[in-house]
Parts: structure tokens; sequence; C-alpha cells
């Protein structure tokens, strides 16, 4: 696959209004990869904040998502070897009660397998959140928790992480073992793929 087989199919998914009639607002596809792309990191789908700006994870997920990762906002926009690729490239929506709505299947049906084969490069995805796990894991796992407690198991090209959320703060003070095993192994090994 070539660079500009990778943007045919980018361009494609930018101008994709497949799920249109599901939302109450107008689609506004958001992905950020590119033939350099090394490190993947396969969200759910854009919230609010990053359908207005068109920026994946920019917003306060992205804040805590960066932390994680030990790279800070000027390297994960600027570097082209980290790439984002959600499930669902659109907001859903947001839920009457609060909170979004998932993503919608047919973002990934329609686009993943496609995307990911013009990404030879990338050596290390990260599953964030339990709908990209469902989709790249299947049903291995009863809960998102055992998911990522199984990180060491799944192998050095994927790394499956809880979904960097303000819900995620008392996830993470239940579950210790994240920020004192995951977290030191997932900055070592991000800064690994970036070194110059």
């Amino acid at each position: 696959m070539s660079a500009a087989d990778l943007e045919v199919i980018l361009d494609q998914i930018r101008d994709c209004r497949a799920c249109a009639g599901l939302f109450g607002h107008t689609p506004r596809p958001v992905v950020r990869v590119g033939p350099e792309t090394r490190l993947l990191i396969a969200g759910q789908a854009p919230g609010r904040r990053v359908h207005e700006s068109g920026l994946p994870f920019d917003d306060p997920s992205g804040d805590r998502l960066r932390g994680w990762l030990g790279v800070d906002r000027d390297r994960f926009y600027g570097d082209p070897r980290i790439g984002v690729a959600a499930m669902a490239f659109c907001f859903p929506g947001t839920k009457p009660k609060g909170g979004d709505h998932p993503p919608p299947p047919i973002c990934a049906e329609r686009w993943r397998a496609d995307l990911l084969r013009r990404l030879p490069k990338v050596e290390l995805t990260l599953l964030v959140g339990g709908y990209a796990q469902a989709w790249a894991l299947g049903p291995r796992h009863r809960s998102l928790t055992e998911t990522v407690q199984a990180w060491r198991a799944l192998g050095p090209a994927v790394i499956p992480l809880p979904h960097p959320s303000w819900r995620t703060v008392g996830w993470a003070r239940r579950n210790p073992w994240f920020e004192a095993e995951v977290v030191p192994e997932l900055r070592a090994r991000v800064a690994g793929l970036l070194e110059p």
C-alpha cells in the first residue's frame, strides 16, 4: 500500500455521511493517521469538543491520555508516528440523561479493516475503552477491568486501556495496579516507538 492509497481512503472517510440519519447534527469524521503512524490509538468515538475542533482527544480525556502516554500536547499532535482512528469517526450525540451514545457499528464495519491495511508501520495499538477492545479482541473477557488486567497476555502489539474520561478517576483509585504497572510500561513503549 502506498501513501496515495492511504490518502484515498482518508478522503473517503472525511466525506462519509453514512450515519447522517442517526445523529441530530451533521457528521464530522475525525481521523488522524498517516503513512508514518507507528502508534495507533483506537478510541471509541469523538466527543462533542472533538466534533467542534476536529482534533482527536482535544478535551480533558485527551489530557489524561497524554499523561498516561508521557507525551505533551505538541508531540501528540505534531509527531506523525502517533495516529488516532476511533471505532466511529463521528460524534454520536449525547444521551438525554447525559453521556455520549455508543459508537454506531456502521463506521467500523465500513472503514476499519481497509484503513488498518493501509497502516503497515503500526507497531502498537492502544485499545481505549470497551468498544475498541470488543471489536479488536472479541468477547475474551467479561469486563473492561479484566481485559485491561490481561494486558501482558495480549502480546506486544496491543495494550488495552480504560477510556480516559472523568469516570476513570474512580476506576483508577479502585485499581491501583493500573497506574503502578500498566502506565509505566505504556510510557516506556511509547518512548521507544518515538525515539528519533
